[in-house]
């Protein structure tokens, strides 16, 4: 577990990120001064036949629901925030590549097609029980990417360990014509919109 500052929120209250990842976190800081994260040991293996939105909220409760577990002989008052992404492309699931020469056959399968992506969400609020749940939708279409293009940009980024592989964040914006969303955060990791108001009904932002 590893902390960004020592929480300072009202009432005492912790808020805790049920994940490692610094994307995520970064997002996160720009709506919360402090938080902990803690990775949540999930088990991520799809069940047969689910389907990328509901594996992406399934998860997300999962992650949320073990790290307020881990904590519960504490009894400290906490909001614990759980999010997973899952992409899809004609109904078939896209994980991260792992390796590079994943990463590049990946991004040929979705050269010049669209990918979905669902960012799920899921809050508990430790001191009244009560949860928040939400799955932010993206749809991203891909421009038509020649073989170079797709080696240099995994050279560079190293985008494997990323759903869909490619960083938006980075320099995988450009190789897309079209990216339709409600919240542009959400493609990132962490839909910010929904997760800022989960945190004012909560009192923590």
């Amino acid at each position: 577990m590893t902390t960004a500052s020592p929480p300072t929120h009202s009432s005492q209250t912790t808020l805790v990120l049920a994940s490692a990842s610094p994307s995520r976190a970064a997002l996160l800081g720009r709506l919360a001064d402090a938080f902990e994260q803690q990775t949540s040991h999930v088990d991520e293996t799809p069940r047969p036949a689910e389907l990328p939105a509901t594996l992406a909220a399934r998860l997300a409760r999962e992650k949320c629901e073990a790290v307020s577990s881990s904590r519960k002989s504490t009894d400290e008052p906490l909001v614990v925030i759980g999010a997973d992404q899952v992409a899809g492309r004609d109904g078939t699931r896209l994980g991260k590549p792992g390796n590079a020469k994943r990463n590049v056959s990946m991004l040929r399968s979705c050269s010049g097609k669209t990918v979905v992506f669902y960012s799920a969400v899921h809050i508990i609020d430790t001191r009244s029980g009560r949860s928040l749940s939400h799955t932010d939708i993206t749809r991203v279409r891909f421009r038509t990417l020649s073989a170079d293009e797709i080696s240099h940009y995994v050279d560079h980024e190293k985008p494997w360990q990323c759903a869909g592989g490619f960083k938006v964040e980075g320099r995988g914006i450009s190789l897309f014509e079209i990216v339709e969303s409600t919240d542009p955060t959400g493609l990132i990791g962490l839909p910010l919109i929904f997760v800022s108001k989960a945190l004012r009904t909560f009192d923590l932002c």
